[in-house]
Order: structure tokens, then sequence, then C-alpha cells
């Protein structure tokens, strides 16, 4: 696969594209990233319909769960949502924390962060911010979050032990996130592994279900907890882009599985971030001999 940068813009250019989709498109590929398979699948995604503060406009049909259902998002709290897209997250979000709360969305999309903001004066929401940035490098300072939501979107960045420990950052201690995902159990094909469009389509880039929750659990996270789980199924007609008849029947037939799946954790309480120490400030320290700081 490409490098880290690379992979990213192949992500930003796709992503750029299905900001200009409908949900019914999107909802036929894999994360409306792949082309559109010949029958109406909707192969990741969960329905919001009927969730509040749903708006239909802000549903490119994207995610692969419903984080923000598990999220215990209490009136007041500062939520972030991590690849906000067109804000459906962060709208749901915007209803259980209410008016007196706060939602910022982050995305690296200009075209996301554009169609976001244009929902958000639609809803007149003044509590509603959309910052464009990666989520591996948030434009946010520490303990800032009470909760953090995700949706299909950690499998999207290269290097996921970079965005987990970002999260771990900006939670205030005490906080917790709940995040949709998708996971690995067992090895896929490596036509699929290798393949950009099927990284975009938030399945290359997904890791194994055991090194995810590991990551989680080496950045410091405590009460890690599988709200939910469902197996994904990609369709024999997108399979066949990339494989064989007789190694798409190896693949159906085998042992490797392919799983949404929600995980909360929680920072705990006593945590303190590290200090920063600028470039500036080591040069100026005194670290001679017999200064005593070394």
């Amino acid at each position: 696969m490409n490098s880290e940068q690379e992979l990213k813009d192949v992500v930003r250019d796709k992503y750029s594209r299905i900001a200009h989709q409908g949900k019914v498109e999107n909802a036929s590929s894999c994360c409306g990233a792949t082309t559109p398979s010949n029958k109406v699948y909707n192969i990741m995604m969960d329905d919001y319909t009927g969730t509040d503060g749903y708006m239909e406009d802000a549903d490119l049909g994207l995610g692969c769960g419903l984080p923000t259902q598990f999220a215990r998002i209490q009136k007041g709290d500062v939520v972030i949502d991590l690849g906000s897209g067109a804000g459906n997250d962060c709208f749901v979000a915007r209803h259980e924390t209410g008016a007196e709360g706060k939602v910022i969305g982050i995305d690296f999309t200009p075209a996301m962060i554009e169609k976001a903001r244009l929902n958000a004066e639609k809803l007149q929401y003044h509590n509603v911010e959309f910052r464009a940035g990666d989520i591996d490098d948030m434009p946010v300072n520490d303990d800032v979050a009470d909760v953090i939501v995700s949706n299909c979107v950690l499998n999207l960045v290269p290097n996921k032990e970079k965005v987990i420990n970002e999260i771990f950052r900006v939670l205030k201690p005490g906080g917790h996130f709940s995040i949709s995902d998708i996971v690995l159990v067992g090895d896929l094909p490596e036509a699929l592994k290798q393949d950009a469009e099927m990284y975009a389509g938030c399945v290359a880039g997904a890791i194994q279900k055991d090194e995810y929750l590991g990551q989680i659990e080496k950045s410091g996270f405590e009460e890690i907890t599988l709200q939910k789980e469902k197996p994904i199924t990609i369709p024999d007609d997108i399979l066949s882009k990339y494989l064989s008849p007789e190694d798409m029947a190896t693949f159906n037939n085998g042992n490797t599985g392919i799983y949404s799946v929600t995980v909360y954790a929680e920072k705990p309480r006593g945590s303190q971030q590290k200090p920063k120490v600028s470039l500036a400030e080591l040069q100026a320290s005194d670290c001679s001999p017999g200064s005593g700081c070394c």
C-alpha cells in the first residue's frame, strides 16, 4: 500500500466527491467510496431515521454504527465528533448536550466542512462548530471534551495509534468515548488489502479486532467495553472487481470476518497530560555537565 500521506490524499479525494453524492448512492457502496453495487445494499450503515436530532441533509450514509446512541452524553457536555462529515452525528449529539453544551466536528475534507457548516446554519445552531484538521493531530487543546464520538472513521487513518493517543489527550480526566469502526478477524486477501479504493471504502484500512482493542488499552484507557458488534458482508458484485471466482469462494467460506464494532472506554480521572516543552525552552535550559538536570 502507499505511504501515510498518499493514503490520506486518496481518502480526502474520495470523500470530497462523496460530499456531493446522495445517501442512496453512498449506501450501496462500501462507505460511499467504492463503485456502487448493482443492487441496493446497506452494507455498513445503521438507520438513523427516528433518532432525536437527526437531520436528513446531513446523513450521507457513511457510518457503520450509531455511536451517539451509546455515548452517554449529558446536558452541558462538550462533545467532539471525529470525521464529522456533513454533521450527522454532531446534530444528534447536540440534541443530547442541549443549547448549554458544545459540539465540535473535525474533518479534513474541505467539501465536508462546507456542507456541515451550511447544515448548522439551516438549523440555527450556535453551539455546533466544524474545524478543519486531521484527527491524528486535532486542532483542539488538552482536556477539552467530556465525550468523543466517531462513526466509521479511524479505519481510514493510517496511524491509528496516533489517533487513539490524540483522543486520550483531548478528553478531560474522567471523560469517555464511544466509537463505531470496522475491524477484522483473520486476514483479508492481498488484492483487497492493497487496493486504494477498498482502503477509502473502510475495508483495507481496518486492523485486527484484538490489535484495535489492545491499542486502546495501551493508550491508558479503562473500562473498555464492546457495546455492539455486527458482521459486514461485501456483496459479490463488489468483490468480483478484485477477486477471481475461486478466490471469492475461498474468502466467503473462510475464517475472515469483517465487523462493525462500537467501543466504549474512559480516560482515568487522575490522568494528567505531560507538560509540553518548546524547542526554545529546551535550548534555553542549562543541561551542561554538573547542572543536575541530566
